[in-house]
């Protein structure tokens, strides 16, 4: 029997605003297991950045924990970031939403400038040592563009964006629905997701690819 390959998801709280976009967390979780995977599922055990209000957008006077949002997704069953080893796991995947640039980096806030939550920034560079596949959804490729020197990307076709990753040094290539973008020399898998204005089918279809790509890679 063919043994399962194990991913690493990390996660950013839960809700596009403020979280992971839910919609690409549970695509992504669903594209692994229909693709014959397994998942885990992590989050930093850190205070949110800020906490908004889904309806109005507005900012609430609250503070939240981004490893217990990220519980809500993970229905229960997540570790903390520190707890990661790459020995463990064949590839790691991050989902986009406002988190990934307000929780785990501050891209959403500095720009080119940001800089990256050191356990992200660790789990990152230990699966590229080993040569293991990153996979990135929607911004999540910005933090890849702080984290490595130089990687091929894609965040879709929005210019300001672009504009800043490569001002950290990233190369962009415009993407549609459900393509993706393969740094070889990484092995990063990014695709655009929520990047594009989309529906949740397409969001499917992005994330399925990614994981394809990546157990090809595998």
């Amino acid at each position: 029997m063919k043994e399962k390959r194990k991913f690493a998801v990390v996660l950013a709280g839960c809700g596009v605003y403020d979280g992971s976009e839910i919609h690409e967390a549970t695509m992504t979780l669903y594209a692994i297991v229909k693709n014959g995977g397994e998942y885990e599922i992590f989050a930093p055990d850190i205070t949110q950045h800020h906490v908004i209000n889904h309806i109005t957008g507005e900012e609430m006077d609250e503070t939240r924990n981004v490893l217990v949002e990220s519980a809500r997704i993970a229905r229960g069953s997540i570790r903390k970031l520190d707890e990661f080893r790459a020995d463990d796991f064949d590839a790691i995947l991050f989902p986009g939403g406002f988190g990934v640039a307000k929780n785990l980096s501050g891209f959403a806030f500095d720009g080119p400038d940001c800089k990256v939550d050191p356990g992200v920034e660790r789990v990152v560079k230990e699966m590229v040592s080993k040569g293991k596949p990153v996979g990135a959804l929607c911004i999540a490729p910005a933090i890849m563009a702080r984290i490595l020197d130089k990687p091929v990307l894609t965040i879709g076709q929005d210019e300001g964006t672009a504009e800043a990753l490569k001002k950290m040094g990233a190369t962009h290539k415009k993407t549609g629905h459900g393509e993706t973008i393969v740094d070889t020399r990484y092995r990063l898998v990014t695709t655009p997701c929520y990047m594009l204005d989309a529906n949740i089918v397409q969001i499917g279809e992005g994330a399925d690819a990614v994981v394809k790509e990546i157990i090809r890679l595998l």
